[in-house]
């Protein structure tokens, strides 16, 4: 068969044997489509990438894997498209373990396999994936899933191999074995894919750069546009949809779905039906993150006064999580622990209700680590966790590296400390019911102390404030 035919003959079968509940929408492609379908097209040049910046890193990557599997075979899949209802998928993410490793983002191929073999010296690494199902294939106008005809032009195995710096084969070759170790199969290997990300090389910062700038530039437009948001009867869905294009226009989309909380929906921590109106006088916590094509995200919170100017207790509420998080920031360096961050912030929060008399103990009361806990109630999640290629990077690593590790230059994390009163919580005086509060941060770790990523989107009452009037001067 030469490069311009194309053999229709099971083209033909695949329509008419199919099923007779799934071919509602697939009709038979008649005799004269199926001889004319394969002439009259132009050549095309085949495009010879350049290898991307990012495949030396995953190289190097690959290399620190390998070291800790001497002679085991390591299978990481990149994972398949997922449906959403009937015949339409989700938009597929690959596995975030796989694109840690080739270095392929949200231009990775769905059902492609990673296989490290074991050599005498290490490994052999090779990428397997589906090869294109261009004009020269019947899948490319009958197979709505992978032809090109459907779905536009994919890269061939070879300009692949060139742009990770993979060597890659036909994803019909690949062999998986009953000793193969399966990242999210096996508990061992899934565990050291995630403990590789703790501490971020120089490409994986300049990601989160990326990511935290776009994601600023989401919350500039949010605040340029809450006069419409306002106006809008679900403006807290308008506040996602505002933010959602920029994550599409200067991204791959959003990290997370987009809490848009306002009112009393603020004190729920996982707000994301997003279905209220957005009220002046009210506070609008909005926690969002731009995940840019690399795949890696920002994760970040503000909290906002809809009309502009925080009242008496919203200020009190605000600036105590501020002080919170200022506290997390000031006690984060290299060496201490990764829970000190926490501990130093819920010391503020502690004290801060104590004072208020909210507590029915003391503080120190409450800070008791077998029987206090009370300042919980109003704080319930912890005060941060690693970021990176996932919103909550490394959630597979050992504790003792983890929440019990030490703080180490390169890693990347949040501080985003809170108070949440609910709306229907007797605990608490009627003026603090239905408050909600939370400032979160992408923090990166450095020789010399803590860098805040997220530092030049306003954070004070006073900037947010002062930001508000701008945007809507």
């Amino acid at each position: 068969m030469s490069a311009n035919e194309t053999d229709t003959s099971g083209a033909e079968a695949t329509v008419a044997d199919a099923p007779a509940e799934n071919t509602n929408r697939r009709q038979p492609f008649p005799r004269g489509f199926l001889e004319t379908i394969s002439d009259g097209w132009a050549d095309r040049e085949e495009a010879v990438p350049q290898p991307r910046a990012q495949a030396p890193f995953a190289a190097a990557r690959r290399s620190r894997l390998s070291a800790e599997f001497p002679g085991r075979r390591l299978v990481i899949p990149a994972g398949s498209q997922k449906q959403r209802s009937n015949d339409t998928d989700y938009p597929f993410r690959a596995h975030s373990a796989f694109s840690h490793l080739t270095g392929w983002g949200s231009d990775a191929v769905p059902d492609s396999v990673l296989v490290f073999e074991p050599t005498s010296n290490g490994h052999d690494v090779t990428l397997y994936l589906r090869d294109r199902a261009d004009r020269t294939t019947p899948e490319f106008y009958a197979d709505a899933a992978v032809g090109e005809f459907w779905i536009g032009p994919r890269p061939a195995l070879a300009a692949v191999a060139t742009d990770l710096g993979i060597a890659t084969a036909h994803l019909a070759d690949v062999e998986l074995r009953p000793d193969d170790l399966v990242v999210d199969s096996d508990a061992e290997l899934t565990r050291a894919v995630s403990e590789l990300r703790l501490t971020k090389d120089a490409y994986e910062v300049e990601q989160m750069h990326l990511a935290v700038a776009a994601t600023g530039r989401g919350f500039d437009d949010i605040v340029a546009d809450m006069p419409a948001i306002i106006a809008t009867p679900r403006g807290e869905r308008a506040v996602e949809g505002v933010f959602h294009l920029r994550a599409r226009t200067d991204g791959n989309g959003v990290g997370y779905d987009t809490i848009a909380a306002s009112g009393p929906h603020a004190c729920y921590l996982h707000w994301t039906r997003n279905d209220g109106p957005v009220v002046p006088g009210d506070l609008i916590l909005i926690d969002a993150g731009v995940e840019v094509d690399s795949l890696y995200t920002a994760d970040i919170t503000r909290t906002l006064p809809v009309s502009g100017r925080f009242t008496d207790i919203q200020r009190r509420i605000y600036e105590t999580v501020r002080e919170a998080a200022d506290t997390a920031f000031a006690a984060a360096r290299p060496g201490v622990t990764f829970r000190s961050i926490h501990e130093a912030a819920m010391g503020v929060i502690a004290r801060r209700v104590a004072d208020w008399g909210l507590l029915p103990v003391s503080a120190e009361e409450a800070l008791d680590a077998d029987q206090g806990g009370q300042h919980r109630r109003y704080m319930v999640h912890g005060t941060s966790h690693h970021l990176g290629i996932d919103v909550h990077d490394c959630a597979q690593a050992r504790r003792e590296m983890y929440y019990d590790g030490l703080l180490e230059p390169g890693m990347v994390f949040t501080i985003e400390p809170g108070l949440y009163f609910q709306i229907d919580d007797l605990t608490v005086p009627e003026e603090y019911r239905g408050i909600g509060v939370r400032i979160e941060d992408d923090i990166l770790m450095t020789d010399s102390g803590p860098v805040n990523l997220s530092a030049d989107i306003p954070r004070t009452a006073d900037e947010i404030e002062a930001w508000i009037a701008r945007a809507t001067a």
